[in-house]
């Protein structure tokens, strides 16, 4: 006898004062309840092991249709029998036995893009890495995307570099003036005189320094760049060597190798998982059990502050010109 009364307490009671008068109001779409995949069928014993209250609401969201409207203030109206504060703290009791998880989504492409609000429902309770993996899927990302996500990138590889000229060296031969069309590197050191006559180059200068301004630009400087540095900050006497000036500024203030971007792009989340109790999002792996690590329970909250020395002197201070204005 006493089983069958606990089992009728899992369905819908009678009560005209607790059953739903109206249908339910459904979402706008795209929006409200959503059934996770891989649940096993309805039976009456669901949800036996919740208390009396997670035990109604449970039943009475399992029987709601897709699309539905999850949010506390709708489920409160449609049952009497418990407040908003009840619902949402039934809400979060379910969410930390495995039934649902409340979340967020982009929806839309480019700049007309919008956060939709779902609530996804499982009748089968399930545990944390469940529910990381499906919503990991959710959002187009596969499972170790999930274990890495809140480690930083790994630094890109060194770039070993490359011998510096000695400056002291003999220099080479001078080559032959530069056939055909000219380098943008060549084109750079044969600007220089434009820029300051101090530093005209013969054609036969630009040749040999070519290799050396050719590196510049390989390492991401551009010939404005090139240009703009060579002539920067020129001594005011005269220069009696343009070609041995300009050798050694490009020698001395070469340009560091630039990192090597990491071909593999990260692609922001467009699905965050939001507290049950009190609506913080974040990624799936963040919010074990649907909730913020200030809603979680068991979170230490932190101590306050122990006064500085210099604010108790403050305070004893002031209380000693307190004492004075009452002396007579």
């Amino acid at each position: 006898m006493a089983t069958e009364n606990f089992s009728a307490a899992l369905r819908a009671p009678a009560s005209a004062s607790s059953v739903p008068s109206t249908a339910h109001p459904m979402a706008v779409p795209g929006y409200g309840k959503r059934s996770a995949p891989d649940q096993a069928p309805r039976r009456t014993d669901d949800f036996l092991l919740l208390p009396e209250r997670e035990r109604y609401i449970a039943a009475f969201i399992d029987r709601l249709p897709e699309g539905a409207a999850m949010t506390v203030k709708t489920l409160a109206r449609q049952l009497p029998r418990y407040g908003q504060q009840a619902v949402s703290t039934a809400l979060t009791a379910l969410s930390v036995a495995g039934y649902l998880r409340r979340i967020r989504r982009l929806a839309g492409d480019g700049d007309q893009v919008r956060w939709v609000f779902r609530t996804f429902w499982s009748r089968t309770a399930r545990d944390n890495e469940w529910w990381t993996t499906f919503l990991a899927a959710e959002d187009g990302r596969s499972p170790s995307e999930t274990q890495v996500s809140a480690s930083p990138a790994p630094a890109p590889p060194a770039v070993p570099q490359q011998p510096e000229p000695d400056p002291a060296s003999d220099p080479a031969p001078d080559p032959a003036p530069h056939p055909g069309r000219p380098s943008p590197a060549y084109d750079a050191l044969a600007q220089l005189g434009c820029t300051d006559p101090r530093l005209a180059l013969s054609a036969a200068d630009c040749a040999t320094l070519e290799g050396l301004a050719q590196e510049w630009l390989e390492r991401g400087a551009t010939p404005a760049h090139l240009v703009q540095a060579l002539t920067a900050g020129l001594p005011a006497e005269p220069i009696i060597s343009p070609r041995g000036f300009v050798r050694r500024r490009l020698t001395d203030k070469k340009p560091p190798h630039r990192p090597t971007t990491n071909t593999t792009t990260v692609t922001p989340p467009r699905l965050l998982v939001e507290c049950t109790k009190c609506g913080t999002p974040g990624r799936p792996e963040a919010l074990p059990d649907g909730l913020c690590r200030t809603c979680r329970p068991g979170t230490p909250t932190p101590p306050d502050p122990a006064p500085s020395a210099e604010a108790h002197h403050v305070h004893q201070r002031v209380d000693a010109l307190r004492a004075l204005t009452r002396t007579p």
